[in-house]
């Protein structure tokens, strides 16, 4: 979000004693509510409910619970406190199996404490907090350079369809997919955005549109079952989301309902990218088959918001994620510039495959 009277997605307030805030992502777009995290079960709560979503916000909000939950570590022990550090690791780890970002985070606080050479225990705390600091703020440069990189598939007079929410609110502050449509706004060209529902959970069309309207973007929100019409009659010039995790050869997961919208993509010709920064690539995955799909409770389709809208007991298909083959992507957008043409090669060429691609 480019709206500094909104708060920051995350961040960590005052010193080694203070906490984490967060936007309530469950509330919105009829609510701005914050919460004040201040150990690590409630950081897990938040991610495992969705009140931050979102891989790269996912991954900061991660690194900080990790300080939450070793801060009150009362020992002398270096042995003791790794594996202490390990198991507050390996809990934040479960709340959510997809997005690659919070298993990146953890295991980047997990070798920033091993690498602290002599340092005693209350030494190493602050250092550790020090380096989950230093993950937001890398994170806020990465989506800026990839609005900067993305900004020039942003023409005049054009329409951008995306789907879920990957802006403000699911990063940092400034958001992957969303953030050439943002730097393309600061520049002063007019363009009309497009936003999915994205069901069951309405991320589009509560969070997305919301930050692009607070932003003062022309969007306009649609059911994800539109999207093909609306390509039809020739409304969408370009379609960008953002990613969860993305594979050695370039196959992308991301919310449900991204592959449909990249087979849409091809069929009317339309260029479909992807603007994720290096984080969320996973050059340990061969392929998209080999990334874990998060399944969701039921209720979530039957029961949307505490409304129960189907027979109460109907069996339901309800996977958090899918993934789009390589093939149907034109370009993946990230802070080191454009990949294209999306495979295994260029990948290898842009991302640092020495260090699996996770270091930034």
């Amino acid at each position: 979000m480019t709206d500094r009277t909104v708060p920051r997605t995350v961040e960590w307030i005052g010193d080694l004693d203070g906490h984490v805030s967060m936007i309530d992502q469950t509330k919105l777009s009829t609510e701005l509510c914050m919460i004040e995290c201040h150990d690590v079960e409630s950081i897990h709560d938040a991610i495992s409910k969705l009140k931050i979503r979102g891989a790269p916000a996912i991954g900061i909000a991660a690194a900080m619970g990790v300080v939450l939950g070793i801060r009150h570590y009362t020992g002398s022990d270096r042995a003791e406190f790794l594996e202490d550090l390990d198991n507050v690791c390996d809990y934040l780890a479960a709340s959510r199996p997809t997005a690659v970002n919070l298993t990146w985070a953890l295991d980047r606080m997990r070798r920033c404490a091993r690498s602290s050479g002599q340092a005693d225990i209350s030494q190493l705390k602050v250092t550790l907090l020090e380096e989950a600091k230093r993950i937001r703020d890398e994170d806020a440069a990465m989506c800026r350079a990839i609005g900067r990189h993305g900004e020039s598939l942003i023409k005049a007079g054009c329409g951008v369809l995306t789907h879920c929410n990957a802006g403000g609110l699911a990063t940092s502050e400034y958001g992957t997919a969303l953030a050439p449509l943002y730097t393309a706004h600061e520049s002063g060209v007019p363009f009309r955005a497009y936003a999915d529902e994205t069901r069951p959970v309405l991320q589009g069309s509560r969070l997305t549109a919301w930050e692009l309207q607070q932003a003062g973007i022309d969007v306009t929100l649609l059911c994800d079952n539109m999207a093909g019409s609306l390509m039809k009659d020739g409304k969408v010039d370009l379609a960008i989301t953002g990613a969860d995790r993305i594979a050695a050869n370039g196959d992308v997961a991301n919310k449900i309902g991204t592959y449909s919208l990249a087979v849409l993509s091809q069929a009317h010709s339309i260029p479909f990218y992807v603007a994720a920064p290096s984080s969320t690539f996973d050059l340990s995955v061969a392929d998209g088959s080999q990334i874990p799909i998060e399944h969701r409770s039921p209720d979530e389709i039957r029961r949307g918001f505490g409304t129960l809208t189907a027979p109460a007991n109907v069996p339901c298909y309800s996977p958090a994620f899918d993934v789009t083959p390589a093939r149907l992507v034109t370009g993946i957008i990230t802070e080191r510039g454009m990949i294209c043409p999306v495979d295994i090669d260029t990948i290898a060429a842009i991302i640092r495959s020495d260090t699996s691609g996770q270091d930034t």
